[in-house]
């Protein structure tokens, strides 16, 4: 995931090394939670099963064989490419511990960020209400409410 300019100042210099190490010499190209490899496309089922075409068959969301029972419509079969970003465990950009970073594709990753993306959405809302409380009048807002 790309890293936000006011951000920036958070990562240490040698930022690009250390998650390339952690990517590709730690992580062998392959996401650490399901295994997917890195710049592939993955025949996925959405719901975290995926199609590895080097083993001939399918994992589960946590990288270990599956046999899919009942079988399932071609419909539902989606193609995905993967990127592996390096993630921290802690949501801590200043912990470059080696133990706080994991390499994990994009849908891992989101996944582990699930909690703060509601909190960063959540805390977005809340600061442009409180920009609009400042600088808006109040009579206003409520006539464009009853026009509605």
């Amino acid at each position: 995931m790309p890293i936000r300019p006011e951000n920036r100042w958070l990562y240490p210099i040698d930022w690009q090394q250390l998650s390339h190490s952690v990517r590709f010499t730690r992580a062998g190209a392959r996401c650490e939670r399901c295994a997917r490899p890195h710049r592939r496309r993955v025949a996925h089922l959405g719901d975290g099963r995926w199609w590895d075409a080097g083993a001939a068959c399918w994992r589960s969301d946590r990288g270990k064989r599956v046999a899919i029972k009942g079988g399932f419509t071609l419909a539902a079969v989606r193609m995905t490419y993967v990127v592996l970003a390096c993630a921290h465990l802690d949501h801590d950009p200043g912990n470059n511990a080696p133990a706080n970073l994991k390499a994990l594709c994009q849908r891992c990753h989101m996944l582990h960020d699930a909690a703060e993306h509601r909190w960063q959405r959540w805390w977005n809302v809340y600061r442009r209400r409180g920009i609009r409380d400042l600088y808006e009048d109040p009579r206003i807002t409520r006539a464009r409410l009853a026009s509605r």
